[in-house]
């Protein structure tokens, strides 16, 4: 994780905001989007790439993200819309619904991947930015740590799939609960194996 970022930012920018998404691969469940404004300068120690920490990393850091942000933003979009619009326009709206659920708009943002279309907002598009930068790593634990819950609320109704553990993504135990009870509410029927599964 590297800590000066100002390359990516105007020098003029006061409220900049990491935004990344999390369950883009997932069979089921929804795609989630966190939106996270940070004081300038200021470094969260265990703030990383969602993907890098355990479970019980990011339940450590995640309550000193929402102390230490100046706000903090979720978007969900779910399955349904999913297999509507597809998985990218799904990722990008999500992206915008955290961003509009921030109370302040930024004045730069910094998004994991590629840029976010008609967004009337700078922002510079970093490749491999939740492992880069520590306002994307923030908005990386925000998004996995919120859409781990929703999976594990959703465990409750579903409780022979498995969700509170695989979270959705196509682990070989999940494969074989759809091969057994078929798909759920909440599975994306657009994604394989579900797809050939529908035909």
């Amino acid at each position: 994780m590297i800590e000066d970022e100002e390359e990516w930012i105007a020098p003029d920018s006061i409220l900049v905001c990491g935004v990344d998404e999390v369950g883009r691969g997932a069979l089921a469940g929804p795609v989630a989007a966190g939106a996270v404004i940070l004081p300038r300068g200021l470094v969260i120690p265990g703030v990383d790439d969602s993907k890098k920490l355990s479970p019980g990393k990011r339940l450590k850091v995640f309550p000193k993200i929402l102390n230490s942000a100046i706000t903090v933003g979720v978007g969900f979009v779910d399955s349904i819309m999913i297999d509507k619009w597809g998985i990218d326009y799904a990722v990008f709206e999500a992206m915008y619904r955290a961003i509009l659920s921030l109370s302040v708009i930024p004045d730069w943002i910094l998004v994991d991947g590629e840029p976010i279309p008609y967004l009337p907002i700078s922002q510079t598009a970093i490749k491999g930015g939740d492992g880069l930068s520590h306002f994307i790593g923030a908005a990386s634990i925000v998004a996995k740590v919120v859409r781990d819950r929703v999976m594990e609320f959703f465990d409750i109704f579903y409780p022979r799939y498995g969700f509170a553990e695989h979270k959705g993504y196509g682990t070989k135990a999940h494969i074989e609960c759809i091969k057994m009870y078929g798909p759920t509410f909440i599975h994306r029927k657009s994604f394989r194996p579900l797809a050939r599964q529908s035909r």
